[in-house]
């Protein structure tokens, strides 16, 4: 390890641990913000360089008080407490969840801190590289198994209530499967029907002209891929 020096207790190494906690929370708190995601730098670099202080203050106890302290218990609770804040970035709007990856990144960032509290420098720095590079890479290999995928979540909106019984009744017919269904009535009078539902399309049809196929259907008015 490059950095096995920084598990010393001193001026300068709490100072560099402080100083790499900050810089890595910072990064990853940034690679959301820029995406305009949630967490941010703020959020993100506070929660790290307070992990990496509970941590420090776990290793100063257990200097000054040697064989009545446990440095891991300290740790564990950050681990669970950090929760919390995860929690509060995650959004469920009807069926859908968002914020998922932004409460994995503050749980991240304490788990980074952690490690760079304790003076585990080099491993805390390749997790956050690992982690940049992995948000990076796998929207574009998500996207393309998600092209290859025989299952597609559609979004559905239709004039007339009998429309979603016509329509259930085609994919059975095409032998498709239905993995989840659910109908939204419309709160006014002449609003359309929403339908979301998730099904799987057998590998004789073509996916993408299938789907315009379902627009053909009386009283569909609309229909994409979510």
């Amino acid at each position: 390890m490059f950095s096995a020096s920084l598990t010393e207790w001193t001026f300068e190494n709490v100072l560099l641990r402080m100083v790499t906690a900050l810089v890595l929370g910072s990064l990853i708190g940034i690679d959301r913000g820029a995406k305009k995601r949630g967490g941010g730098a703020k959020t993100d670099a506070a929660v790290c360089l307070g992990a990496a202080m509970v941590m420090m203050t776990a290793q100063y106890m257990d200097l000054q008080f040697p064989g009545s302290t446990d440095i891991s218990r300290m740790a564990s609770q950050v681990v669970s407490g950090v929760g919390f804040l995860g929690a509060g970035s995650i959004i469920v709007s009807g069926r859908q969840v968002k914020g998922l990856t932004s409460a994995a990144s503050i749980w991240i960032c304490a788990c980074v801190g952690l490690a760079a509290g304790i003076g585990f420098v080099d491993g805390a720095v390749l997790v956050t590289a690992v982690l940049l590079v992995g948000l990076h890479i796998l929207p574009f290999i998500e996207e393309k198994a998600y092209f290859y995928s025989r299952y597609a979540r559609l979004y559905v909106e239709a004039g007339e209530n009998r429309t979603a019984s016509v329509l259930l009744r085609k994919l059975k017919e095409d032998g498709c499967k239905i993995d989840m269904y659910d109908v939204d009535k419309p709160k006014a009078e002449g609003q359309s029907f929403t339908i979301r539902m998730t099904i799987y399309i057998p590998r004789r049809i073509k996916k993408q002209e299938y789907l315009q196929t379902l627009l053909e259907i009386e009283g569909v008015m609309f229909v994409d891929v979510v």
